[in-house]
């Protein structure tokens, strides 16, 4: 289920804590020892009730969760934590491989996923990639672009004093565009901070949410804020 082929050191001196939720013995196994060969600390659970009992004994920095697991699955995990408010990264592996399994999963509240079997290699650079991306993220921040807002701590949106209601994934991509107003982000780069690499970028699945977030943030004829730059992306700006 693992390739580690071309497996190499590159230490964590800040120790960042991983919790290993998978019901494999075999891959639970393989993957703690790579974690700890890389310089992480590491918990280890073998289905989803346990995996929410150790999130609530050591909270750890980063979750890699697998989705079929017993007793509780993945996804419920996941759904638990982003219900309780729990914004810690959480990396799904799973042997599905549909796109329409990726977006649930995304949906739940995952941050990206991996499918099975997958490189070591690929495995770490996405761990990486989540870590440094929830390092720079200041929840006291609000973010403001017109009568839009956005609140990181309680991740809460609002237009013109009127609640949004989003799913995990249309928060993240609203908030990428928030953060980058006025400037004109490539299907690449979205893909890349909001799904991680290597996403199927020939998908719909960004126009998909565009039309969402669009639907969701101009109720009532409010002026368009998110905007089509054909054949680049997408732009965030005021009206």
């Amino acid at each position: 289920m693992v390739d580690t082929g071309g497996m190499g050191v590159d230490p964590h001196p800040d120790h960042a804590r991983i919790l290993v939720a998978e019901d494999d013995a075999a891959v639970r196994e393989s993957l703690e020892i790579a974690f700890r060969y890389e310089g992480y600390e590491v918990q280890v659970a073998s289905d989803g009730a346990q995996a929410l009992a150790a999130l609530g004994q050591a909270p750890p920095d980063l979750v890699v969760l697998d989705v079929n697991m017993p007793v509780v699955d993945g996804l419920s995990v996941c759904r638990t934590l982003r219900h309780q408010g729990d914004r810690t990264p959480v990396l799904l592996l799973t042997a599905r491989v549909d796109v329409r399994d990726r977006v649930e999963g995304l949906d739940a509240g995952a941050d990206d996923y991996l499918p099975k079997p997958f490189a070591l290699d690929e495995l770490m650079a996405r761990v990486r990639a989540l870590l440094r991306r929830s390092a720079y993220t200041d929840p006291g921040d609000r973010l403001v672009v017109d009568d839009l807002e956005l609140e990181p701590a309680s991740r809460r949106a609002h237009r013109g004093g009127r609640p949004i209601e989003l799913t995990k994934t249309e928060y993240d991509l609203l908030e990428l565009l928030m953060e980058n107003a006025g400037i004109v982000l490539t299907r690449d780069v979205i893909y890349d901070r909001i799904w991680g690499f290597d996403f199927e970028t020939t998908s719909r699945s960004l126009d998909v949410y565009i039309s969402y977030l669009r639907r969701k943030t101009e109720v009532d004829d409010a002026p368009r804020l998110i905007h089509t730059v054909r054949g680049v992306g997408f732009t965030l700006r005021g009206a």
